[in-house]
C-alpha cells in the first residue's frame, strides 16, 4: 500500500512495558504501568492552561462505535492533578457529542440556574477552606456549562467545503475511514480552537483482530488486518497534516502517532504476530521536529531495540520540551513527593529537532 503521508520522524524505542495491553497503555499514555496516575495530555493541560475557556483543554475523540483501549476510560484520566484536566470524550458522528449537552428549557434557564450555582458553590468552597478540590468541580460545572454552545457549534462541519471532506474521506464507502476521517476534522477544528490536547480513536473492523479496544491486534490475519487498519488510518491523518498546513497551524502543531507495543518479527500461529514490547516505532510530525529523521535501529531481526535506545520518558520529555516545558520541573505533589509526568527519567531527544 502507498501511503500518502509526507515524511516524519520516526522514533525506535524500547518501551519498557508490560506485554499486557492495559498496562503498555497506561505506561504509554502516563509513564506507570497502572491506573491512578494523570495521563501526559493532563499533565499538558495543567502546565500550560487552557487557551480556550469554552472547551476543555483535553479532548478524546470517538466514533463509528470506537472504545477506549484496554485500560478504558482510566486512560485518559487527570489521576490527583486537579479534575478539570481529565480527557473529555466527543463522540464525533453522534447527534449529541456528549450526552445532555444542549438544555432542555433553554440556555436562558441554564443562565438563571448556573447563576444560582454560582452563589451556592462559591459558600461551599468558603466552607470547605478553598478545598482544591472544591474548585476543581466547580470549575468543571463552570466549563460544561459553556460547552453547551460551543460544543454543538465545534461538531456542525456543515460549513466545510466539499472538497475538504472529500480530503478527508467523509465521502468514502469505507465507513471505518469515513468514520476516523469526521475525527481527523473535528481535530482540526479543535486545534483551531485553541485545544491543547486531542487524542483520536481507532475503529475495530471485523477482520478477525483482537476486539473493538485493540483493532490493530492481529494474533491471526496480520497482513488482512494490517492493511485493513493503515486504510482506515492513511488518508484521513495525511488530509490533517495538509489542513493544518494550509491553515496555518501545522508549524506550531505536534503530531504524535504511536501504540502500547510493536508485533513480534517471527510468526504466531499461521499468519499472526504476537505483543513485541523490546523494540518498536512511533512517529512524530511538525512541531518542531525534522521530518524524514530515523532515530534507532532495531537489530537484524528487528526484535530489540538495539540503537539510540529510547523509551516513553524520553518521548514525553521531547514533547513537553516542545511545548515549551521542562519536564523535570513540571512537578505535583502528592502522597508526600513531588510526582512528574517523566517520573525519574527522561532526555529531551535532541537530535531529532530542528
Amino acid at each position: 500500500m502507498t501511503s500518502k503521508l509526507p515524511q516524519a520522524d520516526v522514533l525506535l524505542y524500547r518501551s519498557n512495558t508490560s506485554q499486557r495491553h492495559a498496562q503498555g497503555n497506561f505506561l504509554m499514555h502516563s509513564g506507570f504501568p497502572f491506573m491512578g496516575h494523570p495521563t501526559a495530555e493532563a499533565w499538558c493541560s495543567y502546565g500550560l492552561g487552557t487557551a480556550n475557556d469554552n472547551l476543555p483543554a483535553y479532548v478524546v475523540l470517538q466514533s463509528g462505535g470506537a472504545v477506549p483501549p484496554h485500560g478504558g476510560v482510566a486512560l485518559f484520566s487527570s489521576g490527583f492533578l486537579p479534575a478539570q484536566h481529565q480527557g473529555s470524550i466527543l463522540k464525533a458522528d453522534k447527534e449529541e457529542a456528549i450526552r445532555n449537552i444542549r438544555g432542555v428549557d433553554g440556555l436562558q434557564a441554564q443562565q438563571r440556574r448556573r447563576e444560582l450555582a454560582r452563589v451556592l458553590d462559591g459558600q461551599f468552597l468558603k466552607n470547605s477552606a478553598d478545598d482544591p478540590q472544591v474548585e476543581a468541580a466547580i470549575a468543571n460545572f463552570e466549563t460544561a456549562f459553556r460547552m453547551q454552545t460551543a460544543v454543538p457549534e465545534l461538531c456542525d462541519i456543515r460549513n466545510e467545503t466539499a472538497a475538504t471532506q472529500q480530503l478527508y474521506g467523509l465521502d468514502s464507502p469505507d465507513a471505518a475511514l469515513a468514520s476516523y476521517g469526521r475525527q481527523c476534522l473535528l481535530a482540526r477544528r479543535l486545534v483551531q480552537r485553541g485545544v491543547r490536547f486531542i487524542e483520536l480513536s481507532c475503529l475495530t473492523r471485523d477482520i478477525g483482530a483482537g476486539g473493538a479496544a485493540n483493532p490493530w491486534d492481529q494474533h491471526s490475519a496480520l497482513e488482512k488486518g494490517h492493511r485493513a487498519m493503515a486504510n482506515q488510518v492513511d488518508q484521513p491523518i495525511a488530509a490533517l497534516i495538509k489542513d493544518l498546513k494550509r491553515c496555518g497551524l501545522l508549524d506550531d502543531t505536534l503530531i504524535v502517532w504511536a501504540g502500547e507495543f510493536g508485533r513480534t518479527p517471527f510468526s504466531q500461529g499461521n499468519n499472526g504476530r504476537d505483543h513485541n514490547p523490546f523494540g518498536f516505532s512511533a512517529w512524530l510530525c511538525s512541531g518542531g521536529v525534522k521530518g524524514g529523521t530515523v532515530h534507532g535501529a532495531t537489530d537484524e531481526l528487528g526484535y530489540h531495540a538495539v540503537q539510540d535506545e529510547c523509551d516513553v520518558y524520553d518521548v514525553w520529555a521531547t514533547v513537553l520540551h516542545q511545548l515549551g516545558i521542562d519536564h523535570e520541573k513540571l512537578t505535583y505533589r502528592h502522597g508526600g513527593r513531588d510526582f512528574r509526568l517523566t517520573d525519574v527519567h527522561g532526555n529531551v531527544l535532541q537530535d531529532i529537532l530542528s
